[in-house]
Protein backbone atom coordinates (compact mmCIF):
# COMPACT_ATOMS: atom_id res chain seq x y z
CA UNK A 1 0.00 0.00 0.00
CA UNK A 2 1.06 3.62 0.37
CA UNK A 3 3.30 2.62 3.25
CA UNK A 4 6.81 3.81 2.48
CA UNK A 5 6.02 7.46 1.89
CA UNK A 6 3.37 7.47 4.61
CA UNK A 7 5.61 6.49 7.47
CA UNK A 8 8.18 9.13 6.53
CA UNK A 9 5.41 11.73 6.57
CA UNK A 10 4.39 10.65 10.04
CA UNK A 11 7.90 11.37 11.24
CA UNK A 12 7.71 15.04 10.26
CA UNK A 13 6.72 17.89 12.52
CA UNK A 14 3.15 17.80 11.24
CA UNK A 15 1.86 14.31 12.02
CA UNK A 16 -1.79 15.30 11.91
CA UNK A 17 -1.52 16.65 8.36
CA UNK A 18 0.42 13.58 7.30
CA UNK A 19 -2.16 11.25 8.82
CA UNK A 20 -4.98 13.02 6.96
CA UNK A 21 -3.03 12.47 3.76
CA UNK A 22 -2.61 8.81 4.64
CA UNK A 23 -6.34 8.47 5.32
CA UNK A 24 -7.09 9.86 1.88
CA UNK A 25 -4.60 7.49 0.31
CA UNK A 26 -6.14 4.55 2.17
CA UNK A 27 -9.58 5.48 0.82
CA UNK A 28 -8.20 5.15 -2.68
CA UNK A 29 -6.41 1.89 -1.94
CA UNK A 30 -8.64 -0.45 -3.92
CA UNK A 31 -8.29 1.31 -7.25
CA UNK A 32 -4.57 1.91 -6.83
CA UNK A 33 -3.72 -1.63 -5.81
CA UNK A 34 -5.83 -3.15 -8.55
CA UNK A 35 -3.33 -1.69 -11.02
CA UNK A 36 -0.37 -3.50 -9.45
CA UNK A 37 1.08 -6.28 -11.60
CA UNK A 38 1.00 -9.79 -10.22
CA UNK A 39 4.28 -10.62 -8.51
CA UNK A 40 6.37 -13.46 -9.82
CA UNK A 41 7.32 -16.41 -7.66
CA UNK A 42 5.93 -16.36 -4.17
CA UNK A 43 4.70 -19.15 -1.93
CA UNK A 44 5.19 -22.75 -2.91
CA UNK A 45 5.31 -26.21 -1.38
CA UNK A 46 7.18 -29.30 -2.40
CA UNK A 47 5.13 -31.70 -4.56
CA UNK A 48 2.63 -33.73 -2.57
CA UNK A 49 3.00 -31.71 0.61
CA UNK A 50 0.12 -30.20 2.52
CA UNK A 51 -0.29 -26.52 3.42
CA UNK A 52 1.02 -25.56 6.86
CA UNK A 53 0.00 -22.29 8.51
CA UNK A 54 1.13 -20.71 11.77
CA UNK A 55 -0.64 -17.63 13.12
CA UNK A 56 0.36 -15.06 15.73
CA UNK A 57 -2.05 -12.38 16.89
CA UNK A 58 -4.80 -11.17 19.19
CA UNK A 59 -8.54 -11.80 19.53
CA UNK A 60 -9.17 -11.00 15.87
CA UNK A 61 -7.64 -14.38 15.01
CA UNK A 62 -7.91 -16.25 18.34
CA UNK A 63 -9.64 -19.57 17.63
CA UNK A 64 -9.89 -20.54 21.31
CA UNK A 65 -6.48 -19.89 22.84
CA UNK A 66 -7.60 -17.57 25.62
CA UNK A 67 -10.56 -19.78 26.48
CA UNK A 68 -8.14 -22.69 26.90
CA UNK A 69 -5.58 -20.61 28.81
CA UNK A 70 -8.07 -19.27 31.34
CA UNK A 71 -10.54 -22.12 31.38
CA UNK A 72 -13.35 -19.94 30.10
CA UNK A 73 -16.58 -21.78 29.30
CA UNK A 74 -18.17 -19.47 26.77
CA UNK A 75 -21.86 -19.96 26.14
CA UNK A 76 -24.18 -19.16 23.28
CA UNK A 77 -24.77 -16.94 21.40
CA UNK A 78 -21.02 -17.25 20.68
CA UNK A 79 -20.58 -19.53 17.68
CA UNK A 80 -24.29 -19.73 16.86
CA UNK A 81 -23.98 -18.80 13.17
CA UNK A 82 -21.84 -21.73 12.14
CA UNK A 83 -20.43 -24.23 14.61
CA UNK A 84 -23.13 -23.83 16.25
CA UNK A 85 -21.56 -24.10 19.71
CA UNK A 86 -19.08 -21.76 21.37
CA UNK A 87 -15.50 -22.54 20.32
CA UNK A 88 -13.57 -19.84 22.15
CA UNK A 89 -13.87 -17.44 19.22
CA UNK A 90 -15.20 -13.98 20.05
CA UNK A 91 -17.73 -14.12 17.25
CA UNK A 92 -21.05 -15.63 16.28
CA UNK A 93 -19.20 -17.94 13.88
CA UNK A 94 -16.04 -18.04 11.80
CA UNK A 95 -13.19 -15.56 11.90
CA UNK A 96 -11.34 -14.26 8.85
CA UNK A 97 -8.55 -16.76 9.51
CA UNK A 98 -11.09 -19.60 9.36
CA UNK A 99 -12.15 -18.52 5.89
CA UNK A 100 -8.49 -18.30 4.88
CA UNK A 101 -7.98 -21.88 6.07
CA UNK A 102 -10.99 -22.93 4.00
CA UNK A 103 -9.34 -21.38 0.94
CA UNK A 104 -6.36 -23.70 1.51
CA UNK A 105 -8.66 -26.70 2.06
CA UNK A 106 -7.18 -27.32 5.51
CA UNK A 107 -8.79 -27.72 8.92
CA UNK A 108 -9.30 -24.68 11.12
CA UNK A 109 -6.19 -23.91 13.17
CA UNK A 110 -6.19 -25.43 16.64
CA UNK A 111 -4.97 -23.15 19.46
CA UNK A 112 -1.52 -24.07 20.72
CA UNK A 113 -2.82 -24.17 24.30
CA UNK A 114 -5.82 -26.42 23.63
CA UNK A 115 -4.97 -29.74 25.23
CA UNK A 116 -7.79 -31.91 23.89
CA UNK A 117 -9.19 -32.33 20.41
CA UNK A 118 -6.42 -30.40 18.66
CA UNK A 119 -5.06 -31.18 15.21
CA UNK A 120 -1.68 -29.66 14.42
CA UNK A 121 -1.01 -31.40 11.11
CA UNK A 122 -1.71 -28.17 9.21
CA UNK A 123 -0.12 -25.81 11.71
CA UNK A 124 -1.10 -24.11 14.95
CA UNK A 125 -2.59 -20.87 16.19
CA UNK A 126 -0.69 -18.91 18.82
CA UNK A 127 -3.04 -15.90 18.78
CA UNK A 128 -4.51 -14.96 22.14
CA UNK A 129 -7.27 -12.48 22.94
CA UNK A 130 -5.89 -9.30 24.46
CA UNK A 131 -2.38 -9.92 23.16
CA UNK A 132 -0.15 -6.99 22.26
CA UNK A 133 3.50 -6.48 21.44
CA UNK A 134 4.33 -4.82 24.75
CA UNK A 135 5.41 -5.57 27.41
CA UNK A 136 7.22 -8.29 25.47
CA UNK A 137 7.69 -10.82 28.30
CA UNK A 138 4.12 -11.03 29.61
CA UNK A 139 1.61 -13.71 28.65
CA UNK A 140 0.75 -13.69 25.77
CA UNK A 141 2.71 -10.97 24.01
CA UNK A 142 3.95 -11.48 20.47
CA UNK A 143 7.43 -12.33 21.73
CA UNK A 144 5.99 -15.07 23.97
CA UNK A 145 3.89 -16.43 21.10
CA UNK A 146 7.04 -16.76 18.98
CA UNK A 147 8.80 -18.53 21.85
CA UNK A 148 5.84 -20.92 22.10
CA UNK A 149 6.19 -21.64 18.40
CA UNK A 150 9.90 -22.43 18.76
CA UNK A 151 9.07 -24.83 21.60
CA UNK A 152 6.37 -26.45 19.43
CA UNK A 153 8.79 -26.79 16.51
CA UNK A 154 11.64 -28.20 18.59
CA UNK A 155 9.37 -30.71 20.31
CA UNK A 156 7.87 -31.82 16.99
CA UNK A 157 11.29 -32.43 15.44
CA UNK A 158 12.49 -34.15 18.60
CA UNK A 159 9.64 -36.66 18.35
CA UNK A 160 10.49 -37.35 14.71
CA UNK A 161 14.17 -37.85 15.59
CA UNK A 162 13.06 -40.44 18.14
CA UNK A 163 11.18 -42.33 15.45
CA UNK A 164 7.82 -41.20 16.76
CA UNK A 165 5.04 -39.34 14.98
CA UNK A 166 5.41 -35.56 14.94
CA UNK A 167 2.69 -33.29 13.54
CA UNK A 168 5.03 -31.43 11.14
CA UNK A 169 8.47 -32.29 9.78
CA UNK A 170 11.43 -29.98 9.13
CA UNK A 171 10.42 -29.22 5.54
CA UNK A 172 6.89 -28.50 6.70
CA UNK A 173 8.17 -25.85 9.10
CA UNK A 174 10.45 -24.34 6.48
CA UNK A 175 7.77 -24.14 3.79
CA UNK A 176 4.96 -23.04 6.11
CA UNK A 177 3.26 -19.67 5.92
CA UNK A 178 3.71 -17.49 9.01
CA UNK A 179 0.96 -14.92 9.62
CA UNK A 180 1.16 -12.01 12.06
CA UNK A 181 -1.96 -9.97 12.88
CA UNK A 182 -1.25 -7.87 15.96
CA UNK A 183 -0.94 -4.24 17.05
CA UNK A 184 -4.57 -3.21 17.51
CA UNK A 185 -4.41 -3.51 21.30
CA UNK A 186 -1.15 -1.56 21.38
CA UNK A 187 -2.57 1.33 19.37
CA UNK A 188 -5.82 1.34 21.35
CA UNK A 189 -3.91 1.49 24.62
CA UNK A 190 -1.86 4.44 23.40
CA UNK A 191 -4.96 6.32 22.23
CA UNK A 192 -6.61 5.78 25.60
CA UNK A 193 -3.73 7.39 27.49
CA UNK A 194 -1.96 9.88 25.21
CA UNK A 195 -2.70 12.75 22.82
CA UNK A 196 -2.61 11.87 19.12
CA UNK A 197 0.84 13.35 18.43
CA UNK A 198 2.34 11.34 21.29
CA UNK A 199 0.62 8.18 20.05
CA UNK A 200 2.33 8.45 16.66
CA UNK A 201 5.68 8.99 18.34
CA UNK A 202 5.26 5.75 20.30
CA UNK A 203 4.83 3.46 17.30
CA UNK A 204 8.53 2.54 16.88
CA UNK A 205 8.70 0.16 19.90
CA UNK A 206 5.60 -1.68 18.64
CA UNK A 207 7.08 -2.02 15.18
CA UNK A 208 10.39 -3.12 16.67
CA UNK A 209 8.66 -6.09 18.32
CA UNK A 210 7.01 -7.12 15.05
CA UNK A 211 10.38 -6.78 13.30
CA UNK A 212 12.03 -8.89 15.98
CA UNK A 213 9.36 -11.58 15.61
CA UNK A 214 9.85 -11.81 11.85
CA UNK A 215 13.64 -11.84 12.13
CA UNK A 216 13.54 -14.50 14.84
CA UNK A 217 11.33 -16.73 12.71
CA UNK A 218 13.52 -16.06 9.68
CA UNK A 219 16.70 -16.95 11.55
CA UNK A 220 15.04 -20.24 12.48
CA UNK A 221 14.35 -21.18 8.88
CA UNK A 222 10.98 -19.55 8.14
CA UNK A 223 10.75 -18.07 4.65
CA UNK A 224 7.08 -17.20 4.02
CA UNK A 225 5.41 -14.33 5.90
CA UNK A 226 2.04 -12.60 5.72
CA UNK A 227 1.64 -9.46 7.86
CA UNK A 228 -1.70 -7.78 8.53
CA UNK A 229 -2.21 -4.13 9.41
CA UNK A 230 -4.86 -3.00 11.87
CA UNK A 231 -8.47 -2.15 11.08
CA UNK A 232 -10.74 0.90 11.35
CA UNK A 233 -10.45 1.44 15.11
CA UNK A 234 -12.59 4.57 15.02
CA UNK A 235 -15.59 2.60 13.78
CA UNK A 236 -15.71 0.15 16.70
CA UNK A 237 -18.86 0.59 18.85
CA UNK A 238 -16.65 0.18 21.93
CA UNK A 239 -14.75 3.35 21.01
CA UNK A 240 -17.81 5.24 19.83
CA UNK A 241 -19.56 4.55 23.14
CA UNK A 242 -16.90 6.45 25.10
CA UNK A 243 -18.54 9.67 26.38
CA UNK A 244 -17.50 12.73 24.35
CA UNK A 245 -18.23 16.44 24.63
CA UNK A 246 -19.49 16.76 21.07
CA UNK A 247 -19.42 15.02 17.70
CA UNK A 248 -16.72 17.15 16.09
CA UNK A 249 -14.40 14.13 15.83
CA UNK A 250 -16.93 12.05 13.90
CA UNK A 251 -16.54 11.67 10.14
CA UNK A 252 -19.33 11.47 7.57
CA UNK A 253 -19.96 7.80 8.40
CA UNK A 254 -20.04 8.33 12.16
CA UNK A 255 -16.54 6.99 12.92
CA UNK A 256 -13.97 8.67 15.15
CA UNK A 257 -11.44 10.46 12.94
CA UNK A 258 -8.64 10.49 15.51
CA UNK A 259 -8.70 6.72 16.03
CA UNK A 260 -8.81 6.09 12.30
CA UNK A 261 -5.97 8.53 11.58
CA UNK A 262 -3.86 6.64 14.09
CA UNK A 263 -4.75 3.30 12.48
CA UNK A 264 -3.81 4.57 9.02
CA UNK A 265 -0.53 6.02 10.28
CA UNK A 266 0.34 2.78 12.07
CA UNK A 267 -0.39 0.73 8.95
CA UNK A 268 1.74 3.03 6.84
CA UNK A 269 4.67 2.58 9.21
CA UNK A 270 4.07 -1.18 9.31
CA UNK A 271 4.02 -1.28 5.51
CA UNK A 272 7.35 0.52 5.42
CA UNK A 273 8.77 -1.97 7.90
CA UNK A 274 7.64 -4.81 5.65
CA UNK A 275 9.41 -3.14 2.70
CA UNK A 276 12.55 -2.93 4.80
CA UNK A 277 12.36 -6.59 5.85
CA UNK A 278 11.70 -7.72 2.29
CA UNK A 279 14.82 -5.90 1.12
CA UNK A 280 16.89 -7.52 3.86
CA UNK A 281 15.54 -11.08 3.47
CA UNK A 282 16.25 -11.67 -0.20
CA UNK A 283 15.36 -15.37 -0.11
CA UNK A 284 12.07 -14.88 1.73
CA UNK A 285 8.60 -13.87 0.60
CA UNK A 286 6.82 -11.28 2.74
CA UNK A 287 3.34 -9.97 1.97
CA UNK A 288 1.79 -6.99 3.76
CA UNK A 289 -2.00 -6.55 3.74
CA UNK A 290 -3.59 -3.26 4.78
CA UNK A 291 -6.79 -4.14 6.65
CA UNK A 292 -7.86 -0.54 7.26
CA UNK A 293 -9.54 0.14 3.89
CA UNK A 294 -11.14 -3.31 4.01
CA UNK A 295 -12.72 -2.82 7.42
CA UNK A 296 -13.54 0.86 6.88
CA UNK A 297 -15.44 -0.10 3.75
CA UNK A 298 -17.68 -2.36 5.86
CA UNK A 299 -19.07 0.84 7.38
CA UNK A 300 -18.70 3.34 4.55
CA UNK A 301 -20.42 1.06 2.03
CA UNK A 302 -22.31 -1.22 4.38
CA UNK A 303 -25.39 -1.57 2.17
CA UNK A 304 -23.21 -3.09 -0.56
CA UNK A 305 -22.58 -6.04 1.76
CA UNK A 306 -26.13 -6.31 3.10
CA UNK A 307 -25.44 -4.70 6.49
CA UNK A 308 -28.14 -2.54 8.11
CA UNK A 309 -26.36 -1.61 11.35
CA UNK A 310 -22.72 -0.70 10.62
CA UNK A 311 -22.02 1.00 13.98
CA UNK A 312 -24.30 -0.96 16.29
CA UNK A 313 -23.35 -4.04 18.27
CA UNK A 314 -25.31 -7.23 17.66
CA UNK A 315 -24.59 -8.83 21.04
CA UNK A 316 -24.66 -5.91 23.45
CA UNK A 317 -26.66 -3.79 25.85
CA UNK A 318 -28.13 -0.31 25.87
CA UNK A 319 -29.89 0.02 22.54
CA UNK A 320 -29.18 2.56 19.78
CA UNK A 321 -27.00 4.12 18.61
CA UNK A 322 -24.23 1.65 19.55
CA UNK A 323 -25.85 -0.94 21.85
CA UNK A 324 -22.66 -1.13 23.88
CA UNK A 325 -22.23 -0.97 27.64
CA UNK A 326 -18.75 -1.13 29.18
CA UNK A 327 -20.07 -3.06 32.19
CA UNK A 328 -21.98 -5.71 30.22
CA UNK A 329 -20.28 -8.02 27.74
CA UNK A 330 -21.83 -10.49 25.34
CA UNK A 331 -21.65 -13.22 28.02
CA UNK A 332 -23.53 -11.17 30.63
CA UNK A 333 -26.82 -12.68 31.79
CA UNK A 334 -29.00 -9.73 30.81
CA UNK A 335 -27.45 -9.21 27.36
CA UNK A 336 -29.31 -10.44 24.30
CA UNK A 337 -28.02 -10.86 20.77
CA UNK A 338 -29.73 -9.51 17.68
CA UNK A 339 -31.92 -11.90 15.70
CA UNK A 340 -29.84 -11.79 12.52
CA UNK A 341 -26.10 -11.22 12.87
CA UNK A 342 -25.65 -11.10 9.10
CA UNK A 343 -27.14 -7.59 9.16
CA UNK A 344 -24.48 -6.32 11.58
CA UNK A 345 -20.80 -5.49 11.14
CA UNK A 346 -19.94 -5.67 14.84
CA UNK A 347 -20.64 -8.76 16.93
CA UNK A 348 -19.81 -7.52 20.43
CA UNK A 349 -18.55 -3.97 19.98
CA UNK A 350 -14.95 -5.01 19.39
CA UNK A 351 -15.03 -8.03 17.08
CA UNK A 352 -16.71 -8.57 13.72
CA UNK A 353 -19.63 -10.84 12.96
CA UNK A 354 -19.06 -13.92 10.83
CA UNK A 355 -20.73 -12.11 7.92
CA UNK A 356 -18.24 -9.23 8.22
CA UNK A 357 -15.31 -11.63 8.62
CA UNK A 358 -16.33 -13.31 5.38
CA UNK A 359 -16.08 -9.97 3.57
CA UNK A 360 -12.66 -9.30 5.09
CA UNK A 361 -11.40 -12.73 4.06
CA UNK A 362 -12.62 -12.27 0.48
CA UNK A 363 -10.79 -8.95 0.29
CA UNK A 364 -7.57 -10.54 1.56
CA UNK A 365 -7.92 -13.35 -0.95
CA UNK A 366 -8.40 -10.85 -3.77
CA UNK A 367 -4.80 -9.60 -3.24
CA UNK A 368 -5.95 -6.04 -4.08
CA UNK A 369 -4.95 -4.80 -0.63
CA UNK A 370 -1.64 -6.66 -0.49
CA UNK A 371 1.91 -5.70 -1.36
CA UNK A 372 3.21 -7.52 -3.31
CA UNK A 373 -0.01 -8.60 -5.00
CA UNK A 374 0.21 -12.31 -4.26
CA UNK A 375 -2.96 -14.33 -3.87
CA UNK A 376 -3.21 -16.03 -0.50
CA UNK A 377 -4.95 -19.10 -1.86
CA UNK A 378 -2.06 -19.85 -4.20
CA UNK A 379 -0.04 -20.91 -1.18
CA UNK A 380 0.39 -24.68 -1.31
CA UNK A 381 -2.69 -24.99 -3.47
CA UNK A 382 -3.48 -28.60 -4.28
Amino acid sequence: MSAAGGSRACATSRPAVAAWLLLALAAAAVSALALLPAAAGGFSCRPGSRPVLFNFGDSNSDTGGMAAAKGWHLTRPEGRAFFPRPTGRFCDGRLAIDFLCESLNISYLSPFLKALGSNYSNGANFAIAGAATQPRDVPFALHIQVQEFLYFRDRSLELIDQGLSGPIDAQGFQNALYMIDIGQNDVNALLSNSPYDQVIAKFPPILAEIKDAVQTLYSNGSRNFWIHGTGALGCLPQKLAIPRKNDSDLDQYGCLKTYNRAAVAFNAALGSLCDELSAQMKDATLVYTDLFPIKYDLVANHTKYGFDKPLMTCCGYGGPPYNYDFSKGCQSKDVAACDDGSKFVSWDGVHLTEAANAVVARAILSSQYSKPSLKFDQFCRA
